[in-house]
């Protein structure tokens, strides 16, 4: 079992109702693609986005706040851990990204797993200018059901949030990204 593995399965154990998580990071590499690197599932955490529309729910979800309490205890001799949630709108996406989710079959009680299509999934690793983001870039450029001209488009709707660091790499990333795609 890697560590998202062990992670979601120990957050899972801990809630009584379902609840539907979007990762990305390294953890949405990991389990939502076949054959990813293996370092992928050495990843200490599980990062995940929270839409928007689902945020009143998921603020009151007292169910939801425990058990990824419970795990992060849990877990926490470990050094593994679930705490990075981000509301949408604190990660860069393109507009309509919930509409384009996939479903990561990973058998599961409670969580129901997805991950942002590929090319939102480049846009979330376009945060920082990282050359373990950059592979990450490298890695979904090379799957399938990446289409360069679908991630011109995505990149052309990108809601980057106002924050100047973020802005930045975003610049940077694309500049260096325009060299690995097709025209």
């Amino acid at each position: 079992m890697n560590n998202p593995e062990r992670i979601l399965s120990t957050l899972d154990g801990h809630l009584a109702d379902e609840v539907r998580l979007i990762l990305y990071g390294r953890a949405a590499l990991t389990l939502g693609y076949k054959n990813p690197p293996l370092e992928y599932g050495a990843t200490m955490d599980v990062d995940a986005i929270l839409p928007v529309v689902e945020m009143p729910q998921i603020e009151t979800n007292d169910d939801f706040w425990d058990a990824i309490e419970a795990t992060n205890c849990e877990l926490q001799e470990g050094g593994l851990y679930i705490t990075h949630l981000f509301s949408e709108d604190q990660v860069i996406l393109s507009s309509g990204w919930l509409d384009d989710i996939q479903v990561i079959d990973y058998p599961l009680k409670h969580l129901l797993l997805y991950r942002p299509d590929t090319h939102d999934l480049i846009l979330t690793k376009m945060m920082r200018v990282d050359p373990q983001d950059r592979a990450d870039i490298e890695f979904l450029l090379g799957q399938s059901d990446c289409d360069h001209t679908i991630l011109r488009e995505k990149i052309s709707r990108a809601n980057i949030p106002s924050i100047q660091e973020i802005e930045e790499a975003f610049e940077k990333n694309l500049n260096w990204l325009e060299s690995k795609i097709k025209p």
